[in-house]
């Protein structure tokens, strides 16, 4: 047989006082007054045959079987109220919560959200701009972007279009610096965001993979890639920009990438959901948007030689 738990009531009770380790405090956070707390707690240890709390003068603290007790209490609660969330969500196809990081949000999400809003105005979107490693239950996320070279394992995962490094620039910077060799006397910027990437797809890498042993030191370094690639827009220098975060600006000739190669990063970002999830109308709508858009600058790679980077020329 199945051994039957105490009232749910009862546990919500112990968890709250457990946690905040005060009656008062617990009381408080449920609306109901102590001694209705203190009753439910009573009840508890009533059913358990065993005390769970040492009631001391003006504080409390958990007797043994409290502390068991405790961490299970908490787990199980955070779990019932993801779940309840969850359900929650599935029910509205009017809200849409997407996290990615700040440097995708910024050049390639945000530039492209009037596009989505004018064929989805029925659709409310929420962005998180954050790195953070989120939970979809917990934080009630609906869609993640993320970069790099993960296991996806129990989430629906959609691989976006391959990712790349090559060096852009102004069209004005690009007349003073026609060819590779060339280069090696502009002024360069460093995107240090990509540093985890092995193999490397920094400078050097770059100059290795060209033929050159040049392993530039010199020039303004970035923590984040929109920064690093807003820099290269101002004139700065030339940046070893980013599929994602740099079609856009060559699409509208903001900046051009005029050598023709560009360095594979062996990662790409993800689209990336519960599984099951996929086909709830706000995030099958978001998926498609985000495909077509990819599409209309497919031409850009296309015409970009991809190729594996060399570390080095030794």
């Amino acid at each position: 047989m199945i051994e039957r738990l105490p009232p749910l009531t009862a546990l919500r009770a112990f968890e709250a006082a457990a946690r905040h380790m005060s009656f008062a405090k617990a009381a408080d956070e449920l609306s109901v007054t102590p001694a209705a707390l203190s009753f439910q707690i009573k009840s508890l240890e009533e059913h358990l045959g065993a005390p769970l709390f040492r009631r001391l003068n003006r504080a409390v603290e958990l007797t043994e079987a409290g502390m068991a007790l405790a961490p299970g209490a908490a787990d199980g609660f955070q779990t019932l109220s993801n779940a309840w969330r969850a359900a929650q969500r599935l029910q509205d196809n009017q809200t849409l919560t997407v996290t990615a990081g700040p440097a995708f949000t910024a050049k390639w999400l945000a530039p492209r959200l009037y596009e989505f809003a004018q064929a989805h105005p029925d659709i409310e979107l929420r962005f998180s701009a954050s790195l953070k490693i989120m939970d979809f239950g917990r934080d009630a996320i609906d869609v993640a972007i993320r970069f790099g070279r993960h296991d996806d394992a129990g989430l629906y995962s959609l691989p976006l279009a391959k990712e790349w490094v090559a060096p852009v620039m102004t069209p004005a910077l690009a007349a003073q610096f026609p060819d590779t060799e060339s280069l090696m006397s502009a002024p360069l910027i460093f995107d240090d965001s990509i540093s985890f990437l092995r193999p490397s797809c920094d400078w050097k890498a770059w100059f290795a993979t060209m033929g050159y042993d040049f392993d530039p030191q010199h020039g303004p370094h970035f923590s984040q890639a929109d920064h690093a690639v807003d820099a290269a827009l101002a004139g700065v220098g030339v940046v070893l920009g980013r599929r994602a975060l740099v079609v856009k600006d060559i699409d509208e000739g903001r900046l051009v990438a005029p050598y023709g190669t560009a360095l594979s990063t062996g990662a790409r970002f993800r689209f990336l959901c519960p599984e099951g999830t996929e086909n709830r109308p706000q995030v099958k709508a978001f998926r498609e948007w985000m495909l077509r858009e990819i599409s209309k600058t497919t031409y850009i790679t296309e015409a970009i030689q991809v190729v594996d980077p060399i570390e080095s020329l030794a």
